[in-house]
């Protein structure tokens, strides 16, 4: 018999004469030589599997290790898995084909999923995350959705019913079990591995541990109780008593029957598993209800500890009992904690706690409005450095307290007059005490009150525009500007004449793009009575106007920084162009001269550059300045980037054009939603200028070779609309733009005017404006006038003579304006015609080429470049441009010969106008003819010179 089994015979002598054999070697010795099994030993120790249970294996041990990922929230290591698990999935195809999918599969696809969809629903949770985790989560999350739509039918089935399709599993597995001759040899089925249990050990390793005795016997004993599923393969104490009961009485039973599952836990494991799952469950909910919870108790709640022992963190004592206070200990307390601000593992919470707490300490112990206003200054800037990032925003809770403590800090500046306070004053020259000498105190207030201002505008930047939480939001506005209010009347009796200029352009940039409506009422005349006191004080206040005018004009004259000068000018600016002011909105534009040097300027500079640009564009379209609007609008919407350059969002860009740096950047300039302008109001007005402009220009120039666009963007749309296959009713913006365009290039006024305003185009563009029914009428009048124009260009060549009354009866006009309409024509030079007073006629002088002799035209001016083009090329050829020999003969020989093919040209041309077109011509048309020879004339003069 093997040495190997020595332990395992029933006769004590030959047990005895063994171990005198066996020689005492090292535990590695002994593992080696438990390995060199005899051939018949590794016959019966061989274990045949099917291909099935091997790929099941795979599977499972693939997610066995997803589970535990999920467990630990590492969704990078998750994300690596669950494509391994894919892979392999794929690889056991023809399996699954025959057998179906596994249950644990799907069982793990509907887990993962409701897991991911948890993660992501927690936003605070996401917070946290690192970067790679927080990708991963994304990635994994789309995969899993597109994947589970193969396997929506058994996933439903699996959500309707867990617990059957987990005895469905068992059932499938049991058999497989009970009928294998190789369970009591030690193979591991898929059900084992599902459950999460440790592999059967060899007989090699259950003999080394029955040799070592029974302190390895209760170690691995402690190891399988640690186990998650130990409680399936009868590893408690029970077990292993017996087990070393058998061995004490012989060890008559075989070795491998000691790791067989026994027939009464047959029905435990299923009900200790959903136990634990239920407990699980519970676990997280509670988890997810505290993080939620989580900040609402300040203090005196329980306090979660992620990982390791928790850390006791008392708050440290104030002052020690009977320690006399004064303002040089609180300045001293003051200090400690200033010391651990910024510290990494700083509670900041627990620290603007100490300063309030110290703030009622000095209050009680009348030590004086110094050190309390220094205590507000440290309160407010540790309120400020709570999110110690700068792209995040501040929390409600805080912002209402920075509101509260600017606010307090405002009353105490106010009441007490003997206060000063400002950056230039060191901190050893402080007077905090209680005297007769005035407190002075480091800080600014202005500083404080800018900071809040931009804390606001991140609030705003990252509130979903369209929520309830918005508009609560923006009610703080008023509180806001109440702030700033106060700080500009302490400013103004206590302040230098920079940080003056600094407090008004705070208060132009909340003023500047809100619409005075009650101005505008009493402007109007349409004042009522007011309901109540309140609305009565703010009728009577000063105009929005007034305000602008006075800050604005302040800072002209005592500003010493471009920056703010500037800034100041485009609001005013702005606020003209609001309200219809357009001509002290275009002086005051033109005389600052910004539009020179506005490309150095920093971004936020540039910002409100192009929204002022924007809003003079659209009042002086309201006005009727039609050319006007549209030069100042043609930068913004050629560049085909109006919603980048107003600020108000980012487009679509290539990882190379803009990083990820760079994109947090510009989020932080974007304008809060209330402030932006209309982007679909803004295309409309650019369009209908560009259509006003450039129907009667291409009827005037439809001949024209070298005719050039007003409008790309314009054409753009045009070339669009000819494009369609099919030609519906317009639903669009542009689609209603471009069919008025084409009515009007037709001289269909009527038609145009239908497409342009209508109830759509009415609540999508026209109602927006404040005086919407007077641009409706300007609008007719023009597109009226223009219709006019554009009807003559197109069919002057038809009449001899047409009358005004019949054009005033078609298009709707007043006789003097159909008059003065035609006479700038006559003017310009436009249209070659005159006015008969007595008959109130206009007469065709019939001077407009005919389609031939467009072509003719065209025909000399391209044979003219041809001559040109020659002439270069010869010159180039015979290197008169960079010769060096006999330049002047190739100068003359080149001269002579171009200009003689051009007297060929000329008198070519001549010959086909007389001898074909003679016979086509009236008066008029001859005369032009003879124009175009005196042109070819002109032009071969050189030649008789040359000759």
């Amino acid at each position: 018999m093997s040495r190997f089994f020595a332990t395992g015979s029933d006769s004590e002598s030959e047990e005895s004469s063994s171990a005198d054999e066996i020689t005492p070697k090292a535990p590695g010795a002994t593992f080696k030589q438990s390995l060199l099994l005899s051939d018949d030993e590794e016959d019966t120790k061989r274990v045949v599997r099917s291909a099935k249970d091997k790929r099941f294996e795979e599977l499972t041990n693939l997610i066995k290790t997803i589970r535990n990922a999920m467990k630990i929230r590492d969704m990078s290591k998750c994300l690596e898995e669950f494509e391994q698990l894919c892979r392999a999935f794929l690889k056991s195809k023809n399996i699954v084909d025959k057998e179906g999918v596994p249950p644990f599969y799907i069982r793990l696809l509907a887990d993962l999923e409701d897991y991911l969809n948890q993660l992501w629903e927690d936003k605070e949770g996401k917070k946290k995350m690192n970067k790679n985790n927080a990708k991963a989560l994304s990635t994994l999350r789309q995969k899993i959705r597109k994947y589970n739509r193969d396997f929506e039918s058994e996933i439903a089935a699996y959500k309707e019913n867990p617990q059957e399709s987990a005895d469905e599993e068992e059932e499938e597995k049991e058999p497989e079990d009970s009928g294998s001759s190789s369970d009591s040899e030690g193979e591991v089925s898929s059900k084992s591995f599902l459950k999460k249990k440790p592999e059967a050990p060899s007989e090699a390793t259950k003999f080394l541990k029955s040799a070592k005795g029974s302190g390895d016997e209760s170690s691995s004993s402690d190891e399988d109780d640690d186990d998650d599923d130990d409680e399936d393969w009868g590893s408690d104490q029970s077990g292993s008593s017996g087990e070393t009961s058998d061995k004490e009485e012989g060890k008559t039973s075989s070795m491998s029957m000691l790791f067989l599952k026994k027939a009464q836990d047959t029905e435990k494991p299923g009900v200790r598993k959903e136990e634990r799952k239920k407990k699980l469950k519970q676990k997280e909910r509670i988890e997810e209800e505290a993080e939620e919870e989580g900040g609402e108790e300040a203090g005196g709640g329980w306090e979660k500890v992620k990982g390791g022992v928790p850390l006791v963190k008392e708050k440290p004592k104030m002052f020690a009992k009977g320690t006399e206070i004064n303002t040089a200990v609180v300045v001293k307390k003051l200090n400690e904690i200033l010391q651990a601000r910024g510290k990494k593992g700083t509670d900041r919470a627990a620290q603007i706690e100490l300063f309030h707490a110290l703030a009622a300490i000095a209050a009680e112990n009348n030590l004086g409005q110094g050190i309390l206003v220094k205590i507000k200054f440290n309160i407010i800037a540790s309120l400020y450095d709570y999110n110690p990032n700068l792209a995040a925003f501040m929390k409600p809770d805080m912002w209402k307290k920075c509101l509260d403590c600017i606010d307090e800090l405002l009353d105490i500046l106010f009441e007490h007059n003997n206060i000063f306070i400002g950056e230039n004053i060191a901190e050893d020259s402080e007077n905090l005490a209680v005297s007769d000498q005035p407190f002075r105190v480091r800080g600014c207030i202005l500083t404080l009150v800018e900071r809040m201002d931009e804390e606001f505008t991140k609030i705003m930047q990252n509130t979903d525009p369209h929520s309830q939480e918005y508009v609560d939001n923006l009610k703080d506005e008023g509180r806001v500007c109440g702030i700033v209010d106060r700080l500009l009347t302490y400013m103004e009796n206590k302040g230098s004449t920079e940080e003056i200029c600094r407090v008004y352009l705070r208060r132009i940039m909340h003023t500047y793009y809100k619409f005075d409506y009650k101005a505008h009422r009493r402007s109007l005349g349409l004042q009522g009575e007011t309901k109540s006191e309140q609305d009565q004080e703010e009728s009577e206040g000063e105009d929005s106007a007034v305000i602008m005018d006075r800050l604005c004009k302040f800072i002209y004259a005592k500003d010493r920084t471009d920056r703010i000068r500037t800034c100041a000018i485009l609001c005013h600016i702005y606020h003209h162009a609001l309200h219809s002011r357009w001509y002290q909105a275009r002086d005051l534009m033109l005389m600052s001269h910004l539009q020179d040097n506005i490309q150095h300027a920093d971004p936020p500079v540039q910002i409100l550059y192009n929204r002022t640009m924007v809003q003079l564009g659209i009042c002086a379209f309201r006005q009727g300045m039609i050319k006007d609007a549209h030069n100042a609008l043609l930068d913004i919407q050629s560049s085909g980037r109006a919603k980048e350059l107003l600020g108000q969002g980012l487009l679509m860009r290539n990882m190379q054009e803009r990083n990820a740096e760079q994109e947090k950047i510009e989020k932080r300039r974007q304008v809060p939603f209330h402030m932006h302008i209309n982007l679909e109001l803004l295309e409309c007005v650019y369009l209908v200028s560009a259509m006003l402009l450039e129907i009667p220009y291409m009827a005037a120039h439809e001949f024209d070779a070298r005719r050039r666009m007003i409008s790309k963007q314009f054409h753009h749309q045009l070339r669009v609309g000819e494009r369609q296959p099919l030609l519906g009713p317009p639903e669009s913006m542009r689609e209603h733009v471009v069919a008025a365009s084409k009515a009007m290039k037709m001289g269909d006024w009527r038609t145009c005017h239908s497409f342009i305003i209508n109830e759509k185009m009415n609540s999508k563009v026209w109602d927006l404006f404040p005086e919407a029914q007077r641009v409706r009428e300007m609008l007719v009048r023009k597109i009226q006038e223009e219709s006019l124009r554009t009807y003559l260009f197109t069919y002057s060549s038809v009449y001899d003579s047409i009358s005004m009354a019949t054009l005033s009866e078609m298009f709707e006009l007043e006789m003097p304006t159909v008059h003065s309409i035609i006479s700038k024509m006559i003017i310009n030079e436009e249209l070659m015609a005159s006015l008969d007073q007595p008959t109130q006629t206009v007469v065709m002088h019939r001077t407009e080429p005919t389609s031939l002799q467009n072509m003719a035209l065209q025909l000399a001016e391209k044979l003219g470049n041809l001559v040109e083009n020659n002439e270069r090329v010869f010159d180039l050829k015979q290197g008169v441009y960079g010769g060096y020999f006999n330049r002047g003969k190739f100068i003359l020989f080149s001269q002579y010969f171009g200009n003689l093919f051009l007297t060929f040209l000329n008198h070519f041309f001549v010959y086909f106008c007389y001898h074909r077109l003679i016979l086509l011509l009236d008066d008029n048309e001859l005369l032009f003819v003879l124009q175009i020879r005196k042109v070819a004339t002109n032009r071969s003069n050189p030649t008789r010179e040359v000759c």
